[in-house]
This record gives C-alpha cells, structure tokens and sequence, in this order.
C-alpha cells in the first residue's frame, strides 16, 4: 500500500474548524494531518484541539517560526491555505517556493491583477525548476453532486436559449463570517467573496467562459461593505445570454439556476431537509412532465479528497508536471474571479459593458 501523504493546514479561523476539519476526518484514512498553523499561539491551538479529536498525532504551529518549520518539513508535501483573501496568494506563492502542492481557499486573489501575477509566478514553473507543484483554488460547488450530476443533464434541454442565477443570502450580525475584517476591508466583499461560488456552477454547467457583462450595483446596508447587491446581465461564447443578481443584505437565503432550453429546463435550488441543506435539481420537459432529485452538500469532502489524490498521485508517479484534475486548478479559480471583477467594474461604470479579461 503507498504511502499516505503528509499535509498541514494554515489558518485557524471558522471555516478551518467547522468545515476542513470534519470534513477531512470523513476522508481520514487517506492521508495524515501533520500540522495546523496560524500567526497566534492561541488561534492554533484552538484548532489544534478540535482536530485532535480526529487526529490526536497533529502537531501545533504559529508565527514565523512555525511557517519556516513547516515549509522546511520535507515530510510534508501538501498545503491547505484557509486564510484571508488578501494574504492567501502570497501564502501560496511562499509555501510553491518551498516545494509544497498547495490547496488554497477561494477566492483566487483579492483582485484580478494579482491573480495575473500569481499565474505569471506559476507559469514560470514550466521554464525555471524541474518541479511543478499542484496549486488549486477549492471551489468546492464545482465537486457539488447536484451539479456534477447536473452537466449530464444538460444534454436533455437542448441548444440553450437563457439562464438565470438568484442568490439573496442574509449576511448580518448573526452570521459567523460578518465579523470577519478582511471581508470588509478589500474590494468587492462579500459579493466577490460568495459570487465565485455562482459564476463557477455557471461556468461548469454550461462549459462556456463569460464573454462580457453589463451590471448594476448598490449599497444600502451600511453594516456591510459596498456592494450588497449586483444585477449583471452576461453574454456567454455561445451567444446564449442570462442575468444574474445577488443580494448579500436579504432576510432568507435563496440559492437558485435555471437554464432554458428549446427541448427543457434546468432548475437548481437550495432546499432543507431533515435538519441539513442540499440541493433539489427539477428537468421540466416540453410535456409538461418534471423530474427531481435531491443532493445533500458534499462538495468541500469531494474537493478535498481530490486534492489529496492529485498529490498522491503526483508523489506515486514521481511525475514532477503532473497536473491537478481540471475543476481544481487554480487558473479555474482565476476565471471565477475575472467574471466577478467584470462585473463590480461594470458597476462603477453605471453598466458600462466590459469585456471579461482572458486567461
């Protein structure tokens, strides 16, 4: 039996602790958790002692000397950076110098010029070093069942005439992740930070990139960051057209797609049951008949179960340009994120069409 890999986690906020870290013990078998990281003592150690739990070997780290440590740790070959946007890609960039594959929180950057520097960082691999780490963006509604099982269907609806992305979320004082600064203090907020998720469903759902957008944004809760709602109208490659508005500051949570076709239509749409959240997908056919099935959320294990075979397989194969499977590479992330600077640009500009940078 190979070896299981080594990986250590930086960061020690919320996501950490009630996500990665349950997330990871379903998986637990696949691998070992070495290290957890923060820049408190305090901060890992908390976290340190949820994991334990699951992983009693898991070692504490914090500060500079603790990043050094585990950088330096050859025994550790993968990364998972959960901290804030604006810190993550010089993370990153710091953890691929040192040889580590890297698996880092969305977004891909804080903004699209530095997600232009990051792939210019990256594609420097190629020409410069005989060892090219994986570096993935965890996107984890692209791993989503609803939608994996979601682009077969698509071939049911036909040739594509419209699309159309809902999203109202109730971001407020009650949230755990409203307190968090750095989501107030850099560009975009919340409405980045969440629209990557709704861009990448789009993206994989309709196999097209985002051409050009349209939108309108405004900021009537002051509580939040500027915007807390856009309303982009988006041209596809195809030629196929759609909207898609999103609402930060609402009072319930709606999460909704829906793809016209000349043949059918595509719905997706957040739903509980029994206690938990998934996602309930409907083909209305031309008939005038319907079929559902329903998905719980799973996405963020299936990711990282992923990243974990990618990078075991990477160490099997001692293939030093193996390549990550396509949903997860970080140029994926970057695309996300083009889309969404488009449109908060098109925002400023009262609507002004603009062009999605290429990547």
């Amino acid at each position: 039996m190979a070896q299981r890999p080594q990986i250590a986690i930086l960061g020690a906020g919320i996501f950490v602790k009630t996500e990665y870290i349950p997330r990871l013990a379903e998986i637990s078998d696949l691998f070992i958790l070495k290290a957890i990281w923060s820049r408190t003592e305090e901060s890992a150690k908390g976290a340190v002692e949820i994991a334990k739990k699951f992983f009693p070997e898991v070692e504490c780290q914090w500060g500079e000397a603790g990043l050094d440590e585990i950088i330096q740790d050859d025994s550790i070959i993968g990364v998972l950076v959960v901290l804030a946007a604006h810190i993550q890609v010089d993370m990153s960039m710091k953890l691929l110098r040192g040889g580590k594959h890297v698996l880092q929180e969305k977004p891909a950057a804080a903004s699209l010029g530095e997600v232009e520097t990051a792939l210019s960082f990256y594609n420097s691999f190629s020409t410069t070093s005989p060892f090219k780490p994986i570096w993935a963006v965890a996107e984890n509604y692209r791993f989503e069942p609803a939608f994996v099982e979601g682009t077969k269907l698509m071939a049911e609806i036909g040739e594509m005439v419209n699309f159309q992305i809902i999203v109202e979320v109730p971001v407020n004082s009650s949230s755990p992740y409203f307190s968090t600064s750095w989501r107030h203090d850099f560009t975009g907020g919340f409405i980045l930070d969440m629209g990557v998720h709704f861009i990448a469903v789009l993206r994989l759902l309709t196999g097209c990139e985002v051409t050009s957008v349209s939108a309108m944004t405004s900021h009537v809760d002051k509580n939040l960051p500027a915007p807390d709602s856009i309303s982009s109208a988006i041209q596809l490659e195809n030629g196929c057209s759609g909207v898609f508005v999103t609402v930060v500051s609402a009072k319930s949570l709606k999460l909704f797609w829906r793809v016209v076709g000349l043949k059918a239509t595509l719905q997706f749409e957040v739903e509980k049951r029994e206690g938990s959240f998934g996602y309930l997908v409907t083909l209305f056919t031309a008939d005038g008949q319907s079929k559902s099935w329903y998905y719980p959320f799973s996405g963020v294990t299936e990711e990282l179960k992923t990243f974990i075979s990618d990078i075991s397989q990477a160490t099997l194969k001692k293939d030093h340009s193996y390549q990550a499977e396509p949903r997860i590479t970080y140029l994926e992330g970057a695309r996300d994120l083009a889309v969404l600077d488009a449109m908060l640009e098109s925002g400023e500009r009262k609507g002004t069409l603009v062009q999605v940078k290429k990547l």
